[in-house]
């Protein structure tokens, strides 16, 4: 029945935009969404027919692109063309491709000025039809005749063919330059031929480089014929496209790749377990450069031209890891002098999940057309034959590289301050590593559920650059070399924060180094506060504890809320922070013993955190998260500066017992 029909053809929405090769055209409410089924069901019981969606990503293409035009023949007649070009005036060859949609940005995509004079649109995975491919010869081709690039698939060979020879007949000059490059089969014994894929772009690029150079068209031709001699290019995929409105095909299973898959998703030459990527890129260099079957005619010492092609539905990110492993393999395990890398997406099919890598053999003469400029909107920019050095060394900041490398060792003998600080430093950081678990669950339900993974990083790092590098008889240099680790060993939001703590503390400490003071009263200062971020403890030693002490602490909750917009009850780390600042403040001012003043602001420290299981959270992750949620955990962050500031109010107040 129809009813069986339709749900046995149900795909869901959140596979794909446009469910039918050919689009839809039926009244709709434009205000909401339609579920694939909605539409089959339209389909199936109106008889609506479809627009073409390639004629709609035509519109969208030349709107995009103000450069570009389409000629006005929809849907049978979809071509694109240069904007700046018309057959009565254009003096140059003129160079025209196409073929199946489905591949964007191939074929439209490279139409441009030192590129592609036009391109001609089928359907999706559809040859474009022999009249189609004639308006487009007619609207673009002067005098100096047109070079028809094909890929190698019967449907485009015969209907190009058979456009050329009218074209011929009614008096237009016309070259054809057939490109199969695939070197994922063997070499075939019937007439299909080798299959044209990415590499068919690089064909392009110098056909169109050597058009606006002014070449005749038997030169242009002979320049594209020789540089599809000199490419190969293999695919791997780890899934099939999805053809619009069709169910993907399962046929690769889970944890299979297929290897030479074709852009229309037929076979290739192997499903195999999926490898890692440098066992994949391995195999596809060897297969192309493989002497045996000779696809390409590249040997060591030569220089090459490298494609790595996103297939549609792979990240950018691993098409840069891809390139990342091919290169040197091409340079250390084949002898080969990588003179060009261009990484993206060159010729797609659709969604497929993979990559395809091209190799083409390289002159100076390729080169120089690959090179030269074009305004074809998705040919890469800024790919030239300049390559510097790919890494460089990492800027040291003026203030460490003037330091000596005694300055930034640790002591061979701690002074009572240095004694004071380690055991500070350590009881913070242990702390913080003993809260992992706790401080994970904690964000798990309000964030992102790695505060405690991200806090022990920090401690792990502290204690082990503390063995080493801390100058832990100098207090303000410390706080700096521990903001260093922080940036080095913590990323996100929280490293961020922590540093801004101890970039503050530093330059409130070293603006008061120079403060006088008795050796007796230093020494009662120097048992006095210290506060760890995230996992770092920043031990503020003072000339006068009320001016340098507590400011150093103030002036770090005042970094952190100046570029972090938070302050008081916003559920946050400063909820412990500024509760203790406060209360240090507040005893100092009152006469309190240093130490007993310390403690009892880690003690509201404390309180402060706790309490923030009460507020509704107005920064950060946790202000999307319910205040059912909120309501179930304290603030992980706050809790996390209540630990550190606590540890190191404990270890001061021992070290200061066991010296009395």
């Amino acid at each position: 029945s129809p009813i069986a029909s339709i749900l046995t053809k149900m795909v869901y929405a959140a596979k794909k935009f446009i469910n039918n090769p050919n689009g839809y055209s039926f009244p709709y409410n434009r205000n909401r969404k339609l579920h694939f089924l909605e539409i089959e069901v339209a389909v199936h019981s109106t008889g609506f027919g479809f627009a073409d969606v390639v004629t709609e990503f035509i519109e969208g293409l030349v709107e995009t692109f103000p450069g570009l035009q389409y000629l006005d023949g929809f849907p049978e007649v979809k071509v694109v063309l240069r904007a700046d070009v018309s057959a009565e005036k254009y003096d140059k060859v003129a160079v025209i491709s196409g073929g199946g949609s489905g591949h964007e940005p191939a074929h439209a995509g490279y139409v441009g000025e030192g590129m592609l004079t036009a391109a001609i649109c089928g359907d999706v995975f559809a040859s474009p039809p022999v009249d189609s491919i004639l308006a487009g010869i007619r609207a673009v081709t002067g005098p100096q005749g047109c070079l028809l690039i094909v890929k190698n698939y019967t449907g485009d060979r015969l209907n190009f063919g058979l456009a050329a020879e009218q074209a011929k007949s009614e008096g237009y000059k016309v070259e054809t330059v057939i490109v199969g490059e695939d070197c994922a089969l063997p070499p075939p014994r019937g007439i299909a031929g080798r299959r044209g894929l990415a590499g068919t772009v690089l064909v392009h690029k110098v056909a169109g480089a050597a058009a606006a150079a002014g070449l005749s068209l038997e030169k242009v031709a002979a320049e594209a014929k020789c540089a599809s001699e000199m490419v190969g290019t293999m695919g791997v995929a780890l899934s099939v496209c999805t053809l619009p409105g069709q169910v993907t095909s399962d046929r690769l299973g889970q944890e299979k790749m297929e290897l030479g898959l074709g852009i229309h998703g037929e076979p290739g030459a192997a499903v195999v377990d999926v490898q890692p990527v440098d066992v994949v890129v391995s195999h596809v260099l060897q297969q192309i450069l493989s002497p045996e079957t000779n696809y390409v005619p590249i040997t060591r010492g030569n220089r090459v031209v490298l494609m790595v092609n996103g297939l549609g539905g792979t990240p950018l990110m691993e098409l840069m890891i891809a390139a990342g492993k091919a290169v040197p393999k091409l340079q250390l395990e084949f002898g080969l002098a990588v003179d060009r890398v261009y990484t993206g997406l060159f010729m797609t099919s659709l969604d497929m999940a993979g990559f395809s890598i091209s190799i083409m053999k390289a002159d100076q003469s390729i080169l120089d057309r690959l090179d030269a400029p074009t305004k074809a909107p998705n040919w890469p920019v800024g790919t030239d034959g300049n390559r510097p050095p790919a890494k460089i060394p990492v800027p040291i900041p003026p203030s460490r590289s003037a330091k000596s490398a005694e300055s930034q060792a640790r002591p061979k003998e701690l002074s009572q301050q240095g004694r004071v600080f380690e055991a500070a430093i350590q009881a913070a950081a242990t702390v913080i590593i003993s809260l992992k678990d706790s401080l994970n669950e904690w964000d798990g339900k309000v964030g992102d559920g790695d505060c405690g993974s991200t806090m022990h990083r920090g401690a792990t790092a502290i204690l082990e650059d503390m063995k080493h590098y801390y100058p832990l008889n100098d207090a303000a240099e410390t706080v700096n070399e521990i903001g260093a680790s922080i940036s080095r060993a913590m990323g996100g939001t929280s490293g961020i924060i922590y540093n801004l703590l101890c970039k503050a503390a530093y330059a409130e400490l070293k603006a008061n180094t120079e403060s006088e003071v008795t050796p007796k009263y230093c020494e009662i200062m120097l048992l006095e506060c210290g506060w760890y971020c995230n996992g770092h403890i920043l031990v503020i030693t003072q000339a006068s504890l009320e001016s340098s002490g507590s400011k150093a602490l103030k002036s770090s909750i005042a970094s952190v809320s100046k570029y972090g917009g938070a302050t008081a009850g916003y559920r946050t780390m400063l909820d412990a922070l500024i509760p203790a600042s406060q209360v240090l403040e507040e005893k100092l001012s009152a006469g309190e013993d240093p130490i007993c003043a310390f403690i009892l602001s880690a003690e509201a420290a404390t309180k402060g955190a706790e309490s923030t299981i009460q507020m509704q959270a107005q920064a950060g992750r946790s202000s999307y998260v319910s205040a059912e949620m909120l309501a179930t955990v304290p603030d992980p962050g706050a809790m996390a500066a209540a630990g550190w500031y606590s540890a190191a109010a404990r270890a001061v107040k021992e070290q200061y017992q066991g010296s009395s």
